[in-house]
């Protein structure tokens, strides 16, 4: 930032002006994020007056291949003076001028004081990109070998049942048991 040898005067009627500006309306929508902004034409609207009130001005000027100035200037001739680059996402005309528009909203809400869009605390700027979204897929469920008397564990599931070290609700969710079979794994359990 460059300014005047002082900004006395500028501060002053900086500050006045952040007294009686109006709110700024904001009747754009940006679809990416969901949020409201007020655009470049409805500043200008608003701040246009209060600005000859209190005697200041502005202007804003391309600089270099992405940069903008803007200065903000007392009739006192104090100024302040700021330059920002801010490089375009298509590099063409179509791009440098949707960057330029972006910018001038931007230094004017920075230097005067401006509340322009909804504040979301810097989430936006730090958020992670979010990783790509997986179909949902329906699991399969899972085929459970079915507990019979000449299954390899229905003498060990009866001695657990013996030695009070399982129940039959946990040999239902290891095994299916069909009513016959569970029957007479208890049967066998309390002789």
């Amino acid at each position: 930032m460059e300014k005047s040898e002082s900004i006395k005067n500028l501060a002053i009627a900086l500050c006045k002006f952040q007294g009686t500006v109006e709110t700024i309306v904001k009747t754009a929508t940006n679809p990416f994020f969901k949020s409201k902004y007020a655009n470049l034409a409805d500043i200008l609207d608003v701040i246009r007056e209060p600005l000859q009130v209190n005697g200041l001005s502005f202007v804003q000027f391309p600089e270099g291949e992405s940069g903008l100035t803007t200065m903000l200037m007392h009739e006192s001739g104090e100024h302040i003076t700021a330059t920002y680059i801010m490089k375009p996402v298509k590099n063409d005309p179509q791009g440098q001028g949707s960057a330029i528009t972006y910018q001038r909203r931007y230094a004017l809400g920075a230097i005067l004081g401006l509340n322009i869009d909804d504040d979301d605390d810097g989430n936006n700027a730090s958020k992670q990109p979010a990783p790509p979204r997986q179909q949902a897929t329906t699991p399969t469920p899972i085929k459970k070998e079915e507990l019979t008397p000449k299954h390899p564990k229905w003498l060990g599931a009866i001695e657990a049942l013996v030695n009070n070290t399982t129940t039959i609700s946990k040999i239902r969710v290891k095994y299916e048991l069909t009513q016959t079979n569970e029957e007479l794994l208890l049967s066998e359990a309390t002789k």
